[in-house]
């Protein structure tokens, strides 16, 4: 008998899990909260690796319609201090494929494809049974069973509860997120100052970086360390108070540097959240974790390649078992979590050193990745 898979989450990690499956033939059922694809905004952009965020997406068919959508030259880098001097411009061969940008817009799109989403379907519990699969509860009261269920509801995952009692703990770290829209028509002196992939000013505890998004769209986020109680307000109405409370703490910075704030429409904040590097669960028959949900770390471009690994993974172990599926998730689990550890590792002491009391560390850490 065919097994009953459920998915819980439409980010990249579920739907990677999703599109391998039905390459394969396996019908996965995707269940969704938000009640359409568009019903948030979707998020900045990201660079998918070679070896992970790209192999993922060869493993469900979609390579050639990858490189037709990113962006190679997203991956030049481009470091300034706070007086607006540039201290380091990397910019990719025109050859480079290792780390090429993609809007999270157009990745979801480009994973959706054929797959069936139940879009409005809020999960609140997974219930593993011991012998009649695992109960799904629905926000608006129904159950329905599954014999495996994948949680990739992210940071706040409501499947996490079933095989693991450890919630995500505050960094240390937030960032407010601002945009500019129409970047090179409309302010045409932050377009050159950006370049043509992202731009950072490191600071004592704070930095700001402007990330180019498609169609001159423009992410700014300013990161700063502070207790978490001052930053409670996740969508702050009061935009002018937003920009002086801002400009106070990044008070005598250049002025052009201070135009990408300044020029800022809506800001949201954003505390950043992490589990703990070695987070492991004792294994629970017919539930198991992908991405975030399972190894929540700080965003150093490793999250979304991680989880799209994930999902590759985990579906492909599925569908080349011949026996028990549970046997196929309990292996990817034991793997999974040796290297999810190990990048957790890397991108909390990124986060340090980006985000620090000294600067030159932030700069350091881009020499070392930057070299060859």
């Amino acid at each position: 008998m065919r097994q009953r898979i459920a998915v819980v989450g439409s980010g990249p990690a579920g739907l990677t899990f999703a599109r391998v499956l039905h390459r394969h033939g396996h019908p996965v059922t995707i269940l969704e909260r938000d009640p359409s694809p568009d019903a948030r905004p979707p998020g900045g952009t990201l660079d998918l690796h070679e070896g992970t965020g790209q192999l993922a997406l060869e493993k469900a068919g979609l390579s050639a319609e990858f490189r037709e959508l990113s962006r190679p030259e997203g991956q030049a880098m481009r470091i300034l201090d706070p007086t607006g001097t540039v201290l380091r411009d990397w910019r990719p061969r025109p050859d480079d494929r290792a780390n090429p940008e993609i809007d999270r817009g157009q990745l979801r799109d480009l994973l959706l494809g054929p797959l069936d989403v139940r879009w409005g379907s809020g999960v609140t519990e997974v219930v593993p049974r011991a012998r009649d699969g695992v109960s799904v509860r629905f926000a608006d009261g129904r159950q329905e069973t599954f014999d495996l269920v994948v949680g990739a509801d992210g940071a706040r995952s409501r499947v996490r509860p079933a095989v693991s009692s450890v919630t995500p703990h505050y960094t240390g770290v937030t960032m407010v997120e601002t945009s500019l829209d129409d970047v090179d028509t409309r302010h045409p002196d932050l377009a050159r100052m950006i370049g043509d992939g992202s731009m950072a000013v490191y600071g004592v505890n704070r930095g700001l970086v402007a990330q180019r998004n498609s169609g001159g769209h423009v992410k700014v986020y300013a990161q700063f360390r502070a207790p978490l109680d001052r930053h409670t307000n996740r969508e702050p109405a009061d935009v002018d108070a937003v920009r002086s409370s801002l400009s106070a703490l990044f008070d005598g910075w250049a002025p052009s540097v201070l135009d990408l704030l300044r020029h800022g429409t809506d800001f949201a904040h954003r505390p950043l959240y992490a589990l703990p590097e070695s987070h492991t669960w004792t294994h629970v028959r017919g539930v198991t974790l992908l991405g975030d949900a399972a190894h929540l770390m700080p965003p150093l471009g490793a999250g979304a390649n991680l989880a799209m690994s994930d999902g590759a993974e985990l579906a492909e172990s599925i569908a080349a078992g011949s026996g028990d599926p549970d046997d196929a998730v309990r292996a990817f689990e034991e793997r999974m979590w040796v290297r999810a550890a190990r990048w957790a590792r890397i991108t909390t002491a990124g986060l340090a050193r980006l985000v620090g009391p000294n600067p030159a560390d932030a700069i350091a850490l881009f020499d070392e990745v930057q070299s060859p």
